[in-house]
């Protein structure tokens, strides 16, 4: 985790602290639901709660235990005995280092996912505004970069919209998927530990049990969910390179925020450049990078072994900071973007009307004229415009054979821009709603 690209409530859930108090409630529970059994005394478990609930896991200690032992989880508990005193022996039993340490990774995952999915929520409300905004600006709608047919800024914005409210429950679903506590002990066959622990457990950290487990929690799970993080950071990405290409000075449609005093190069006063969304793209590329070594860890020998297991202390809070400072950078970009609807027309005429070629086109197949030639009618007009030689509309009037079949007025019905956008209505109510 680097601060510069870290949110506190995202690296809180990483800390060590965070981390150890996760694993003393686990462990807790867990001794709890053993003398509700009745295979530890309640005094116990009472006393394990009592001096281990506000305490105050030393972290330094932690490190220097495991420096001997070299077993984070079995440092953990000496230090945990050091708290409680005699009772302590109760901690553990029947359990396996997997069982803390998988559910632990579970807690933090869903804690994330939860702030993931708050992030988008504050992206989609952004998205959202600025498409109303825009509902009926007219711009440009490009394939290969090349101008294409007109469409509106708020339409582009009620895409990315719909993307990002797939992407939501796609979060949803990836939190359900890793919510599972495992409390099965070695090789997950529960032969020192009761069924009903590992349940209470999953109540109590609001997890659900695991159906089956090794002495780990299938990686399957967090495959998907690492996957998932790696569809959001490019849907992140979409949206950014949108952004960038619409602040090419060429274009200039849209751009970046920028603020009383902000510098945009060291040697050229005059450079205004997307940072913040060339900063998301890069972003996303680290949190895509997360998911092929989430995917390897699946496949683990037999019942376990823990090559998972120096993957996921790096990727899991990597990925997570990651994607929530990149999400919160968007929203961000989203609320200040700087529109200028002048350019976006601007670029609509820039082709003198070529953008109407295939009304055109349409107007002559029904005149009677075949695709074929009308086709080859509008594309014979056509080219020399986009060389720089005249206006389509005056070039298609003057056209004999295209004269032959339409009419001028009707020629010229064809160049209404906002025919384009008669649909916007059905469109932004499919995608919002009556929100």
């Amino acid at each position: 985790m680097i601060p510069r690209y870290s949110r506190p409530a995202m690296t809180a859930i990483w800390s060590p602290e965070t981390r150890f108090r996760i694993w003393f409630e686990i462990e807790a529970h867990a001794t709890t639901a053993l003398a509700e059994i009745g295979v530890v005394p309640k005094e116990a478990a009472e006393t394990i709660w009592a001096k281990g609930k506000d305490a105050v896991f030393d972290v330094a200690r932690i490190d220097a235990i495991e420096a001997v032992t070299k077993h984070d989880v079995i440092a953990f508990l000496t230090h945990l005995a050091e708290i409680v005193g005699p009772e302590a022996r109760f901690v553990h039993q029947g359990m396996t280092s997997s069982d803390v340490l998988d559910t632990c990774l579970n807690v933090q995952l869903v804690r994330a996912a939860d702030i993931l999915i708050a992030d988008v929520d504050s992206l989609l409300a952004a998205l959202k505004a600025r498409a109303f905004e825009h509902k009926l600006t007219p711009t440009i709608g490009r394939s290969h970069g090349i101008h294409a047919e007109p469409v509106t800024f708020g339409l582009k914005l009620a895409q990315a919209y719909a993307e990002f409210e797939r992407n939501r429950r796609r979060l949803v679903a990836a939190r359900a998927e890793v919510a599972t506590c495992a409390i099965s002990g070695a090789v997950g066959t529960f032969a020192n530990i009761d069924p009903r622990v590992e349940q209470y457990v999953a109540e109590k950290m609001g997890l659900t049990a695991e159906p089956v487990s090794t002495q780990v929690i299938p990686r399957d799970r967090h495959a998907m969910f690492f996957a998932t993080l790696g569809v959001v950071a490019s849907s992140l990405e979409r949206l950014a390179i949108e952004i960038r290409h619409l602040q090419r000075t060429e274009v200039l449609e849209a751009e970046e925020f920028f603020s009383e005093g902000q510098k945009g190069s060291s040697a050229m006063p005059h450079k205004r450049n997307p940072v913040l969304t060339e900063n998301i793209t890069g972003l996303a590329r680290m949190v895509r990078g997360y998911v092929t070594p989430a995917l390897e860890n699946v496949a683990l020998w037999h019942e376990r072994d823990i090559s998972h297991s120096s993957v996921e202390r790096m990727i899991g809070p990597d990925a997570t900071v990651t994607l929530d400072f990149a999400l919160a950078r968007m929203t961000g970009v989203m609320e200040k973007l700087l529109v200028y609807p002048a350019n976006m027309q601007k670029n609509l005429d820039r082709l003198g009307g070529l953008i109407h070629s295939q009304r055109v086109l349409l107007a002559l197949t029904q005149a009677g004229v075949s695709r074929e030639d009308s086709y080859r009618l509008v594309q014979r007009n056509a080219m020399p415009v986009w060389r720089g030689e005249g206006d389509f509309l005056a070039l298609l009037k003057a056209d004999p054979e295209v004269a032959a079949a339409l009419p001028a007025e009707q020629i010229e019905a064809c160049f209404d821009l906002g025919y384009h956008f008669k649909h916007v209505d059905t469109i932004f109510g499919r995608v919002f709603g009556d929100r």
